[in-house]
């Protein structure tokens, strides 16, 4: 899956994914992160979340990285945020209320833009990706995170022979295959889905749960 994928998402307003509330497995699971006061929290593939604006009232400093420029600017709009712009040699950065936006690859996000992030809130990215590339993202997210830091993940799981994604499906074996070498893995709560996602539903999709984990790398 290229990136032009997703950019023209953006580009056609072909977001279904977009979530219009705060996500609730964000609040419901929150305590589990156990953030410090002014933690930083890394969103990957943000998009134009209202998590983030969640996470800044909790006192947070946020930090998300996002390939849609489109995505960027509009969360800045729709919030009614005046951002300031950071020079970089690989990003567009913008700024405003202790809300840092990466406009690029997360890919090419390095350990010293995420030195202060010690949680990540994963709601859309991991099941945004194909097979092929989870184990990249995966050992990228690693790569580039302090050790003990947390990571809230909200993952799909269904028959992936039933429908295509993205949404992709990641089992519970997947994330244990994964993750398991890096971190310890909780799972906190597996929820029935399917009569909340009427698309997928009527699609012949038979059984949708959202699997909610809380890694800690060691």
């Amino acid at each position: 899956m290229k990136r032009e994928f997703w950019i023209e998402r953006w580009e056609r307003q072909e977001i279904g994914f977009h979530q219009g509330d705060i996500n609730p497995y964000l609040s419901r699971y929150w305590g589990s992160l156990c953030p410090a006061d002014n933690a930083q929290v890394f969103v990957p593939m943000c998009g134009k979340s209202r998590d983030m604006i969640w996470l800044r009232e909790q006192g947070c400093n946020v930090l998300g990285v996002e390939l849609s420029g489109i995505a960027v600017h509009d969360f800045f709009i729709e919030n009614e945020l005046l951002p300031q712009r950071i020079s970089s040699h690989h990003f567009e950065i913008l700024e405003a209320n202790s809300i840092r936006l990466f406009c690029g690859d997360y890919f090419v996000l390095s350990k010293n833009d995420l030195e202060k992030v010690t949680a990540v809130f994963d709601r859309g990215s991991m099941v945004a990706l194909p097979v092929d590339m989870r184990e990249r993202y995966a050992k990228h997210m690693v790569s580039i995170l302090a050790p003990k830091a947390k990571i809230l993940l909200v993952a799909f799981d269904y028959p992936q022979s039933e429908m295509n994604g993205p949404p992709f499906a990641v089992s519970p074996d997947e994330v244990e295959a994964l993750y398991g070498r890096y971190a310890d893995i909780s799972l906190l709560g597996t929820h029935d889905v399917l009569e909340q996602y009427t698309p997928f539903k009527e699609s012949g999709l038979s059984q949708l749960h959202e699997n909610i984990y809380l890694l800690t790398l060691r």
